[in-house]
């Protein structure tokens, strides 16, 4: 004889494991649309800073002190004066967001093997924000203008020695996300003793996977 209230209670089992499974594929489905769409918004806001081009405009920078340079594309500025060390940089932002610097460190000697980026508390902190619109060209620059600073005495001999100087550039979003590290190589020019090219030669992620 069958046994209606123990079928009855396998159907209704039956059902609630199938809505069971069908909320599950749902909340997952939902869960990887949220996902997309959230690294759509990163990637809209990601700003990826590397050198300007050759024939970018030529930028008129001032420091709080009064030195002034004028910087011309592609170029980097490393200049002893008075006893200080005045560094800039021309950069384009060739990433789809707003870029805000946050600080720079002085790299070790040339090394582009290391798989970690550098530690976050190396990094100086700006004395002023700075902005890289997406797409636009602007520049990066600081100064250390004391003489008892850990990186005056090894900086001003890279430069009087002309010799490679690599600079370590700590930005992210407009929103202070999405972290990036970038290395900006400063190599002297042969044609004149006081200036120099840059070029960028590593990227580092620091809120989110390396790419590598």
């Amino acid at each position: 004889m069958t046994d209606w209230a123990t079928v009855s209670n396998l159907a209704t089992a039956g059902g609630t494991l199938v809505l069971a499974s069908a909320t599950f594929s749902s909340v997952r489905s939902a869960n990887r649309s949220a996902r997309a769409a959230e690294r759509s918004v990163q990637a809209a806001l990601r700003p990826l800073l590397i050198s300007s081009r050759v024939e970018a405009p030529e930028q008129k920078l001032y420091w709080q002190d009064g030195h002034w340079a004028k910087l011309p594309g592609s170029a980097g500025y490393l200049r002893p004066h008075e006893g200080a060390l005045y560094l800039a940089a021309s950069i384009r932002n060739v990433g789809p967001g707003l870029g805000v610097i946050h600080g720079w460190r002085l790299a070790e000697r040339p090394q582009y093997a290391e798989h970690d980026h550098p530690p976050l508390a190396s990094f100086r902190r700006q004395g002023r924000d700075l902005y890289i619109a997406p797409g636009d060209t602007s520049f990066w620059h600081s100064a250390i203008r004391e003489s008892t600073d850990p990186d005056h005495a090894p900086l001003l001999s890279q430069i009087k020695e002309r010799d490679r100087i690599n600079i370590d550039l700590l930005y992210g979003d407009h929103e202070g996300g999405q972290r990036t590290i970038s290395r900006f190589s400063f190599i002297a020019r042969k044609e004149n003793d006081s200036d120099w090219f840059c070029q960028v030669v590593r990227h580092w992620s620091v809120d989110r996977p390396d790419p590598r």
